[in-house]
């Protein structure tokens, strides 16, 4: 069974960091993509962050420059370093692990429970 675990949320300050992890039971990060995804109220979900078996990387225009990702292939994890946050980084944030059917598409397949980031003074 698939389990994806998600930890690292949490009430930050601008301008401040906070380190997301999600660990996976059940599944190995070697042969699927992963990614990052955002929902906040009232807004459609954004995917942050994305990195293919290979370690091809994007990002969205939104968090280039100030997110980063990566993974721990041997313990099946995967993070997202966020830096200078801002008040509209406040969502609920996803771990996916997925496939690429196309190029410039991404099928996620298993999703993280979410963790709650919020952003303010």
């Amino acid at each position: 069974q698939v389990q994806l675990v998600e930890s690292g949320g949490g009430l930050v300050q601008p301008g401040g960091s906070l380190r997301l992890s999600c660990a996976a039971s059940g599944i190995s990060l070697t042969r699927y993509s992963v990614a990052w995804f955002r929902q906040a109220p009232g807004r459609q979900r954004e995917r942050v962050a994305i990195m293919t078996p290979d370690s091809s990387i994007a990002y969205a225009k939104s968090v280039q420059g100030r997110f980063t990702i990566s993974r721990d292939n041997a313990k099946s994890t995967l993070f997202l370093q966020m830096n200078n946050l801002k008040p509209d980084d406040t969502a609920v944030y996803y771990c996916t692990w997925g496939y690429i059917p196309a190029p410039g598409l991404y099928e996620p397949e298993y999703w993280g429970q979410g963790t709650q980031v919020t952003v303010s003074s």
